[in-house]
């Protein structure tokens, strides 16, 4: 069986030197706030050509925090707007509701999936605060159309990177691209912790210390707190092991794309349509996505074939229950994309063997 992601396999390619690692912290008994966190936040934010990074509990909680420091900073009122994309992950969205303000939906653009700039001059009203662009399965948005449009018009930019760690946009790392980003660090994830884990990366200091303060209870001092805030943290185990892999994301990134270049030149299905790269450095490829029409008949032929997929995500957000009151909305696009995507095998551990195995089972699906 070729799996979906092997993260045995994964966290076994970092030893012995993650045991070792995750004993010192052990043996250290400081497991919160401390020097861990502190030079993983350094060394993270180096990585993403940003002057700070805050680490806390999980991606979600990274998003959120941004949000709410955003509304004590600017005096946003309850309900204010942000554009987000309809076919994301429902965390995106739920950091927005968590944050009190207002999701507004944007269709993707058919052949990428990307929120489509052309559409978010629709979407502005005079409630609108913030754009979030999702750098959704690995791969950064349209930078160049979003960045003026937000600007022209005092809208902050806020990026979901939850899938796209390392990712470049002309040179540029994720994470610094708009006002502020948001990172998970989930198991999954190309840069993943044994646990859950986030981060807050930016260049605005005042953000960056709202955020910290808001995250710790809404407390600078001990006892004394300024904001009604959350309780969210990175832990200094999960530090240590991400301090470990960051090393090495690059290298890992540049596997993946050398898996999905062989996808695309050896898979040759005409039922099954392969994503569009725009640029090669702007794609982690976090997931392969592939779509088809027969979606569903084509998963129960890998799995007969040994070869485990997912669908990322098989109902859109405006269909969730969480959501009822978007239910008689109409996104076409992102409808098509969740009723046809479908994920295959792809991480920096698989062997040429296992690749070539997923080839031959998509190319042999028909109906």
């Amino acid at each position: 069986m070729v799996k979906f992601l092997d993260i045995q396999r994964i966290t076994a390619s970092f030893e012995p030197q993650l045991s070792a690692e995750v004993q010192r912290v052990v043996s250290s008994g400081w497991y919160l706030l401390g020097q861990e966190v502190a030079g993983f936040e350094k060394n993270f934010a180096a990585y993403c050509d940003s002057a700070h990074c805050v680490g806390v509990a999980n991606g979600l909680d990274a998003l959120t925090l941004i949000l709410m420091a955003w509304r004590e900073m600017y005096n946003w009122d309850e309900g204010d707007e942000v554009i987000v994309p309809a076919n994301t992950y429902i965390a995106s969205i739920l950091a927005i509701s968590r944050a009190g303000l207002t999701p507004v939906l944007c269709e993707p653009n058919e052949d990428d999936a990307l929120i489509d700039a052309i559409r978010l001059s629709g979407l502005v009203t005079p409630r609108t605060r913030a754009i979030m662009v999702v750098h959704l399965y690995g791969q950064v948005c349209n930078m160049d159309a979003i960045r003026p449009f937000a600007h022209q018009r005092g809208l902050k930019i806020v990026e979901d990177c939850a899938q796209a760690h390392g990712a470049l946009y002309k040179g540029a790392r994720v994470g610094a691209l708009g006002d502020a980003a948001g990172f998970s660090f989930y198991p999954g994830k190309n840069l993943g912790a044994l646990g859950d884990g986030g981060a807050v990366v930016t260049n605005d200091r005042l953000l960056a210390r709202t955020v910290r303060t808001m995250a710790n209870y809404g407390s600078r001092e001990k006892y004394v707190n300024q904001y009604k805030g959350m309780n969210s943290r990175l832990d200094e185990l999960q530090a240590a092991v991400l301090n470990v892999k960051l090393s090495r994301l690059d290298a890992d990134n540049d596997r993946r794309r050398q898996i999905a270049r062989r996808y695309i030149r050896q898979i040759s299905n005409p039922l099954v349509r392969l994503p569009q790269v725009n640029t090669w450095l702007g794609h982690v490829f976090h997931l392969f996505t592939v779509r088809c029409e027969h979606r569903d008949e084509l998963q129960r032929h890998l799995a007969n074939q040994g070869i485990q997929t997912l669908i990322h995500y098989p109902i859109p957000p405006h269909k969730q229950e969480a959501y009822q009151e978007w239910s008689s909305l109409s996104f076409p696009i992102t409808e098509r994309i969740h009723h046809e995507i479908l994920s295959l095998p792809i991480s920096q551990v698989m062997t040429d063997e296992e690749v070539q195995c997923v080839i031959q089972a998509v190319n042999s699906f028909e109906l």
